[in-house]
């Protein structure tokens, strides 16, 4: 591919408002600083009508629900929204309780999303396609990823994200797989946040136009610096993959990502 959104990101170092659970708050904005943008956590209400005016992104994380974060949630969402950067919605576990299954359609009712990223679980969950998972893991089920991701971002006009051993992307008329990754990412809490928050970045750099292709690159590059990061470790060293799935993202360069990502389009 040609990479050319990770550069425009260090250039410019995007601030991306994080609205996240206390389990990925630390690795999500490490993250971020590693690739190169700029995280601000913040879930008071209080600064919703703010934070997002001084933000290049948002991305709204579910994953440690609380009753008033929501309503902080719905109104960083409408006044992202209102200032016209690009907000990330990240459905944590959505089909586990009914508490979630209604925040997630409270949030897609009130705010426009440019993008939707999670596992297979909780895509299905949205799409309302049977599926057998367990809280947050991606469970198991007999749905077409790939036409879930359509059906979905058909319905809320955004691009849509599936995480897995395979990711697939799609804006409802265009649609790519990404085949790079590694096991070890479901073995480490907050990794599919952390792609959420850096999937935000890659936004900010883009134009409406262009969300499709930021998205791809980004969880591209996302992927591939797992796929570097777990090079020569055991399928147990959770801890060093940790460590340098931070140091990857800090190290990966667009020459690297246009050599050895591997996406096929449809």
């Amino acid at each position: 591919m040609n990479s050319t959104f990770l550069t425009k990101l260090r250039q410019q170092n995007p601030l991306v408002h994080n609205i996240t659970n206390i389990v990925a708050a630390n690795f999500s904005a490490n993250g971020l600083l590693a690739i190169g943008a700029s995280p601000l956590m913040s879930d008071a209400i209080e600064e919703m009508h703010e934070v997002p005016r001084i933000s290049n992104a948002l991305v709204i994380n579910i994953g440690t629900l609380m009753d008033k974060e929501v309503e902080a949630m719905v109104l960083a969402g409408k006044t992202a929204n209102e200032v016209g950067i690009p907000v990330v919605l990240d459905p944590v576990g959505v089909g586990a309780t009914s508490f979630r299954k209604q925040t997630v359609a409270t949030l897609l009712k009130e705010v426009k999303f440019a993008a939707i990223r999670g596992n297979a679980g909780e895509l299905a969950t949205i799409a309302n396609v049977a599926w057998q998972a367990k809280g947050v893991d991606a469970g198991a089920g007999t749905g077409n990823l790939a036409e879930i991701a359509r059906t979905v971002a058909q319905q809320y006009g955004c691009v849509v994200m599936i995480s897995g051993e395979t990711d697939y992307l799609s804006d409802g008329k265009r649609h790519a797989q990404i085949h790079n990754g590694t096991p070890l990412f479901p073995k480490i809490t907050a990794s599919g946040c952390l792609l959420s928050a850096i999937c935000g970045a890659f936004l900010a750099m883009a134009k409406p136009e262009e969300y499709f292709e930021a998205m791809v690159e980004g969880c591209a590059a996302y992927a591939l610096a797992g796929e570097l990061a777990a090079q020569s470790l055991t399928a147990a060293q959770h801890g060093q993959f940790y460590v340098r799935l931070l140091d990857e993202l800090a190290a990966l360069t667009p020459e690297q990502i246009n050599k050895y990502a591997r996406i096929s389009y449809e």
